[in-house]
């Protein structure tokens, strides 16, 4: 079901881009990945980063209706929170912001619109949490697609209306569109699971919420801000074309690994909170990877031999980009052995792990980015994000080897636990 849905929103996102290089080009290209990136910051700091902890908690407690009440209150203190902070940023911030992003102020008004989207974002974002942890896949399917293709419409209507400044509004009233679809579909079942009318601001789930939002800031909050920056860089050093051909190939990248994410979310979180033992998590991640990681690297590896004619059938003109392809799937398929044992530390609320393998990740990124764009120009990049991952696997490997030992050792001598 996972994977039908994805191939369909591939064909649309193929058409739509292609759409998008031949009317704005490189530097329009460019523009909206600034503007996906903060939708995607946004996401992160208007939930305060507890997603992954409302699929944890749900998973967990879904047969228990006192806790869940306790969870969704809490929640509501979290959201509360980061809705009012960051729409109250982004509102009075509109110039500055639009000022980093685009070089202008010219778009200090789509950051408004944001601002004032915000608790759509943050309730969408909970929501979808909800789904994920109660693994309703069908009912996920539903919503991912409808709400992709009603944004895709709405995207391609004010495309060709308004040009580059239309595909921008379009990705700003995405949300909207989204929590619509979401409630049309998902109210019922949400309000077996949630009594509104019972919510209160409360802290019973605040500590391991917390650990959530902080996990969030260092895998969402700052991915998004480096991915920003490091596009502004390669603008002010090279040219916003360049920037442009940049972002074209992660959207390529974000599209394909995009068939996991549903994976890790629907099954491999919930799948891990509910493992205790190293034997059968052991067992789960190599079911995990024969069944994953074959079809993956297959797939990069007919996308790599096919680059020529994916570049021309999406991005015609972009041909600076053939180089970067085996740098990003290399990165890429490495990364995707990563993120499979990363969500052990979400599973298990492994901050520290967590927040260490995170800042090694993005500090080798954002560095090594800085220094190979002055040697090899954009190519340099996406050599850094290989480059990164392949440390990063390593990281993240001995911290979950070195979770179970602390486990068994803890096992053998109680006393020292």
């Amino acid at each position: 079901m996972n994977s039908l849905v994805i191939g369909i929103r591939l064909v649309v996102s193929f058409f739509i881009q292609r759409l998008l290089a031949i009317l704005v080009g490189e530097e329009g290209i460019s523009k909206i990945g600034q503007l996906r990136n903060l939708t995607q910051l946004l996401t992160s700091l208007a939930s305060f980063g507890i997603f992954s902890g409302v699929v944890k908690y749900v998973a967990e407690y879904k047969e228990d209706s006192e806790q869940l009440q306790k969870l969704f209150s809490t929640s509501l203190l979290f959201v509360l929170i980061g809705t009012v902070v960051t729409a109250l940023l982004l509102f009075f911030g509109a110039n500055p912001i639009s000022e980093r992003l685009f070089t202008s102020t010219d778009y200090a008004y789509l950051i408004k619109i944001l601002a004032v989207l915000v608790p759509v974002i943050s309730i969408h974002r909970i929501f979808t949490g909800v789904v994920n942890g109660l693994s309703m896949y069908k009912k996920y399917a539903k919503i991912d697609l409808f709400g992709y293709l009603a944004s895709a419409v709405l995207m391609i209507f004010f495309l060709y209306e308004y040009n580059i400044d239309g595909a921008l509004l379009a990705i700003a009233l995405t949300p909207l569109i989204q929590l619509t679809v979401l409630l049309v579909i998902f109210t019922k079942t949400l309000k077996e699971y949630i009594q509104f009318s019972k919510l209160r601001i409360m802290t019973s789930f605040g500590k391991g919420l917390l650990a959530f939002s902080l996990m969030s800031f260092f895998s969402s909050v700052l991915l998004n801000y480096v991915e920003l920056d490091i596009r502004t860089m390669i603008m002010t050093r090279i040219t916003e074309a360049d920037a442009g051909i940049w972002t074209a190939m992660t959207f390529i990248s974000k599209n394909y690994m995009v068939f996991s994410g549903g994976l890790f979310t629907l099954y491999v979180l919930p799948k891990f909170a509910s493992i205790t033992t190293e034997k059968a998590f052991k067992h789960e991640l190599i079911t995990i990877y024969k069944t994953l990681l074959p079809l993956f690297g297959i797939g990069m590896v007919v996308i790599y031999l096919l680059r020529d004619y994916i570049i021309l059938l999406i991005y015609p003109d972009f041909t600076e980009m053939a180089p970067l392809f085996k740098w990003q799937l290399l990165g890429d398929f490495l990364r995707l052995a990563s993120l499979v044992l990363l969500h052990q530390f979400l599973a298990k609320k492994l901050v520290r792990s967590f927040i260490f393998s995170e800042l090694i990740s993005l500090g080798l990124f954002y560095g090594l980015s800085y220094y190979l764009v002055d040697i090899y120009g954009v190519e340099g990049v996406v050599m850094a994000h290989f480059l990164r991952y392949i440390v990063y696997l390593m990281v993240v490997l001995f911290l979950v080897l070195r979770y179970f030992k602390k486990q068994k050792r803890n096992t053998t001598n109680p006393s020292d636990a």
